[in-house]
């Protein structure tokens, strides 16, 4: 059975312990976009790590299972969602196609590689959601080639309403194995952050475009 809550719950203390996930709400990082944020992550180091890899690819099989029940392919999001993606497709024994960022610019201009057969039901594999926008890019271009596109499942979400916002618009379902805020409950419960930086986490996830700028970060006077 899928039990989310202890799912969401291992993850976060994986994607922790190996370092995919790096928090520090007083000294943030700065993303590409320009935003100041509490948290980093990279879930591409969960390929280094052979028990969570493990772990991971049985939780998204099994959980792609429950909650879509039978596809008939897998397709990887470019680039981190890829050999994710390969590592399902093999634990359920399907066949595994790609999108990529952007068509090629040569040959035949393919924008999703691998056989692709009209009227597939497929999931999409993706390592992280912020806002989904890449995500749902992937899923147009898999609706556009004829595949029926059952839902998305991915590693990690921060969690952001505008990411509700595009799924429901795009009339995508999509699940993760874990979350910001079970994440930051294990972090503090473990001590790898102090329970007083909490409520400066949570302000993030509501305003992350806005959050650090021009305030104090650290919580303590």
């Amino acid at each position: 059975m899928y039990n989310k809550s202890d799912i969401e719950l291992k993850v976060a203390e994986f994607l922790l312990q190996i370092k995919a996930i790096k928090l520090q709400p007083n000294n943030p990082f700065t993303w590409a976009s320009g935003w100041k944020s509490p948290i980093y992550c990279d879930n591409r180091i969960t390929l280094s790590h052979p028990q969570v890899r493990t772990y991971i690819r049985q939780k998204l099989a099994q959980a792609i299972q429950e909650e879509f029940g039978s596809v008939d392919v897998i397709a990887g999001v470019a680039t981190a969602g890829i050999p994710q993606g390969v590592l399902v497709a093999q634990e359920l024994g399907l066949p595994f196609i790609y999108v990529r960022a952007k068509a090629k610019e040569h040959g035949t201009g393919s924008l999703i590689e691998g056989e692709v057969v009209e009227g597939q039901r497929v999931v999409v594999i993706e390592d992280l959601i912020s806002t989904g926008k890449s995500s749902l890019q992937a899923v147009e271009a898999l609706r556009a080639a004829g595949l029926s596109v059952a839902g998305l499942a991915a590693i990690f979400t921060y969690g952001f309403e505008k990411a509700d916002e595009n799924f429901a618009a795009a009339k995508c379902r999509f699940l993760t194995l874990s979350n910001y805020a079970a994440l930051i409950d294990y972090a503090a419960e473990h001590s790898i952050i102090a329970k007083s930086d909490m409520e400066l986490l949570g302000k993030w996830r509501l305003n992350p475009s806005e959050w650090g700028q021009g305030q104090v970060l650290s919580s303590e006077s």
